[in-house]
């Protein structure tokens, strides 16, 4: 038999408004209204006033003492990543979460489920998870949730029924072929196991076998599972692992035109119910390809994996003009408001590693992340400078809060070992410090908070004669913000910036919102622009400069 024919896509449409009573194995629980929270500034939707923490629940805090991180953690931690009020600078100001895996796995990741509509025991109950959401929410903190739609556990009961019972309807909840069918995955990789009843498909590794999206059947069940995280417990939104792998076309495996079908379809169904609901996808490929997913018909966002590593390898190797470039490819390719950036995350190398422990660097990243285009997510431990390399545990290690036994993470056995640095580099040990790596990011992300033309202010890349310099405005309806980021490790006095064509109009003062010294006015041309404008005598090494232009 062929392993894996395509239905005509008007299967998709049946699915998605033929909503099938599949059950569940938790009973609903109702959050209740967001407390007024913000829906979005300047016509925007909400998230793109947003700053997300990604936090792995296992590593982030243990609050009963069994080396496991939980939700009871979270919330005990809450303060540290927003306490409520505005007016307060000791956290940091993040405005929105997204936990990695929740649901019942194996497996330490949780990437492969085993029930939908449960969360891991480890963690907690369901009730615990709503006590999470109502304190987030009460800080004006939203939540999203990973949804792994593209493949189960090997040990789901589906894919157990499906195994054993070839005639069972759960069969074709999978994709199955009598033979191997021969050929191998995007990275060359084996994709096809053997049972004693056949071929299964998993792209990622055996324990994961790949759901069956052409069924008519998963699409209905998986909509119910969305439907149930977001409108019954309350979550607002989710990241989609391994977006581009959902339909396969034969051995054409990655981006399919029944893929995009199929999110089409999804987008319909879950913003009918509740249309302020996020979706981001995790679609680790060229921008090329990553743009066709948000064009406003299928996810909200998508993560800017190109921008991410032209951030680390430009800020490590000091040149702000390549830089420059990379954003304006990546910002002209996109629609506006349409990606998520970052600069690593969970499957990637930490950036404190990647830049050889050089706080500098790190600085810079940061200052780069939080006043340009996109919405930005930091991974946790990052605004410390925790390392991490691969294998994948080293990456996700348990959070390194202070110089005590475990890092302060738990008071038990952690479920992995800490890092060795956890002594010198930790919260306790930076929350004091003006000058910490901490510190840094509260004061980027509160600025970002405080000023809509940070987060939701059109970009426009002004020139700068030497290459040290990355130099951007942020321009919304109420502000116009200038970013100068000195990526140099010294200080610039013999510079100039022009822009030939702008948005801006008559004559400026500079106000200084971040850095030091006195800011020269501006009068803008004819084209609104400016040629030969240096503002500061000096632009330092390592200097992350905001100029708010208000107009004289």
């Amino acid at each position: 038999m062929k392993p894996h024919t395509l239905l005509r896509l008007s299967l998709f449409v049946l699915a998605c408004v033929t909503l099938a009573a599949c059950g569940s194995s938790a009973e609903a629980i109702s959050v209740g209204p967001l407390n007024g929270l913000p829906q979005g500034t300047d016509g925007y939707a909400w998230w793109n006033d947003t700053v997300f923490y990604q936090i792995f629940v296992r590593s982030f805090y243990d609050s009963d003492g069994d080396g496991v991180g939980d939700f009871n953690g979270i919330i005990a931690k809450l303060d540290y990543l927003n306490d409520g009020d505005p007016e307060t600078a000791t956290d940091l100001g993040i405005t929105g979460i997204w936990l990695m895996p929740i649901n019942p796995s194996p497996s330490y990741h949780g990437y492969d489920v085993t029930d939908y509509y449960a969360v891991n025991p480890e963690y907690g109950t369901m009730e615990d998870f709503q006590r999470l959401l109502e304190e987030c929410h009460a800080r004006g903190i939203r939540v999203i949730m990973d949804m792994v739609l593209n493949h189960t556990s090997v040990m789901h009961p589906w894919f157990v029924e499906a195994r054993d019972e070839p005639t069972s309807e759960r069969r074709g909840w999978y994709i199955w072929a009598d033979q191997d069918p021969g050929y191998r995955g995007p990275w060359n990789q084996e994709v096809w196991y053997p049972t004693v009843s056949g071929y299964y498909y998993a792209v990622f590794w055996s324990g994961m076998p790949d759901l069956n999206y052409t069924n008519p059947a998963v699409t209905a069940e998986m909509t119910n599972v969305a439907s149930f995280w977001l409108n019954e417990v309350g979550v607002d939104g989710f990241r989609l692992d391994a977006a581009r792998h959902l339909i396969e076309d034969g051995s054409n495996q990655e981006n399919t035109d029944a893929t995009h079908a199929w999110w089409r379809q999804f987008r319909t169904s879950y913003k009918a119910t509740n249309p302020d609901a996020l979706t981001v996808g995790e679609i680790w490929t060229t921008n090329y390809a990553v743009v066709s997913y948000v064009q406003g018909d299928e996810l909200d966002l998508a993560f800017n994996f190109d921008l991410a590593s032209a951030i680390l390898n430009y800020v490590g190797q000091r040149d702000g003009g390549e830089l420059s470039a990379s954003i304006r490819r990546s910002f002209g390719l996109f629609p506006a408001g349409t990606y998520a950036t970052f600069l690593t995350n969970h499957d990637q190398e930490r950036v404190m590693t990647a830049f050889f422990g050089n706080l500098d660097l790190a600085r810079l990243a940061s200052g780069v992340l939080l006043t340009g285009p996109g919405v930005p997510f930091i991974y946790y431990g990052e605004e410390i400078g925790m390392t991490g390399t691969k294998p994948d545990e080293n990456l996700r290690t348990p959070m390194q809060w202070s110089a005590d036994a475990g890092a302060g993470f738990t008071t038990g056995s952690p479920w992995e070992p800490v890092n060795r640095e956890y002594t010198e580099v930790n919260v306790a040990a930076q929350a004091e410090d003006e000058d910490s790596l901490l510190s840094h990011y509260r004061t980027l992300i509160q600025l970002r908070n405080n000023h809509a033309a940070l987060r939701v202010g059109e970009y426009t890349q002004v020139r700068a004669d030497n290459d040290a310099l990355l130099s951007f405005l942020r321009v919304s309806q109420e502000e116009t913000v200038l970013v100068i980021i000195n990526l140099g490790d010294e200080a610039v006095r013999d510079y100039a910036l022009s822009l030939t064509e702008g948005p801006l109009s008559g004559s400026y003062q500079g106000v200084l919102l971040l850095g030091d010294g006195t800011v020269k006015n501006l009068r803008a041309g004819s084209t609104g622009g400016f040629e030969d404008y240096q503002p500061l005598g000096a632009v330092p090494a390592n200097g992350v400069i905001v100029i708010q232009l208000q107009s004289r």
